[in-house]
């Protein structure tokens, strides 16, 4: 990753003024720092605790376009031990060339990622939605989609019915996407699953 990490950092040198450092807490990660109004927009999206910040103020335009459905695999990958690289590209063509550098280098896709992120969940999930006798394998796309949804930057740590409008649309949104599929319970355990889950990671970063 050396020489990609050097390029790129290179061209983000130049996203701020002067170098910015921002150091911060995410829950079931630790301390970590960011660099440049990127990286600290980043940990803003993300719902990290900012310590401190150098250098001048954070620009909330800069957390536009962010993919706050994604945020929650970046996270795991800094819990486990692992760098997230980010990089602003142009346009489509030369976001196609640092990806197939990323790729020479031997970098994870975000996709990939996310996969062996639930990977390591589903075993606990299956055993936890037999409770309700029923089987993950059958419902597992929708009660997937609600655990993501319970992760995303907007409704992290927020009960279901204080989203409820939102996830009531989301649901209606499958049900026309997937006519006669049961959808509403699936969605509606898996939130509640991933709620708690980040509730966890919550109550392990206070304790460390």
């Amino acid at each position: 990753m050396a020489k990609a990490i050097g390029g790129l950092l290179g061209g983000a040198a130049g996203l701020s003024a002067g170098p910015l450092i921002v150091a911060a807490l995410i829950p079931g990660v630790g301390p970590i720092t960011a660099i440049g109004l990127l990286g600290g927009a980043i940990l803003a999206a993300a719902g990290a605790s900012v310590g401190a910040v150098a250098g001048g103020k954070l620009e909330n335009a800069m957390t536009e376009g962010l993919p706050e459905d994604e945020l929650f695999v970046y996270e795991d990958a800094l819990r486990q031990g692992r760098s997230v690289l980010i990089a602003l590209a142009e346009d489509e063509a030369e976001a196609s060339r640092l990806r197939e550098l990323l790729k020479a280098e031997g970098a994870e896709s975000v996709d990939a990622a996310r996969e062996q992120w639930w990977i390591g969940l589903r075993g606990a999930e299956q055993e936890h939605y037999s409770t309700f006798a029923r089987n993950l394998s059958d419902d597992e796309k929708f009660y997937r989609l609600g655990f993501e949804s319970a992760l995303h930057a907007r409704t992290r740590c927020k009960e279901y019915d204080q989203v409820l409008g939102e996830m009531t649309a989301a649901i209606e949104d499958l049900e026309h996407e997937n006519p006669g599929a049961h959808i509403a319970e699936p969605f509606q355990r898996g939130y509640e699953r991933g709620r708690d889950y980040y509730q966890r990671l919550c109550n392990e970063s206070k304790a460390a």
